[in-house]
């Protein structure tokens, strides 16, 4: 019979690693706001999941989808003008 080894050891000695790193905590930060507009759009259109949408739901979801495209938009107008030298668009 053969014993069965654990790689608990293994797997915890990188435990450092797995931490996220200052850089990947900003840009989730950069990102929270088209995070946030992308969760309220799904909200929207779970609502009209189990049940033939309203006026209403549909105002609702159109709204979310033009939230969440804006905020695309605004994250790439900032990224791009961080990355381009001189501020050029």
């Amino acid at each position: 019979m053969s014993t069965i080894v654990t790689v608990q050891d293994a797997v915890t000695a990188f435990a450092d690693w797995i931490e996220p790193t200052d850089a990947e905590l900003d840009a989730i930060e950069n990102e929270m706001p088209v995070i946030l507009a992308d969760v309220d759009l799904l909200d929207a259109q779970i609502i009209t999941l189990d049940r033939t949408p309203t006026e209403l739901d549909a105002r609702r979801i159109r709204r979310a989808r033009r939230r969440a495209l804006a905020a695309r938009v605004a994250l790439i107008n900032r990224t791009a003008s961080e990355t381009l030298p001189g501020g050029a668009a």
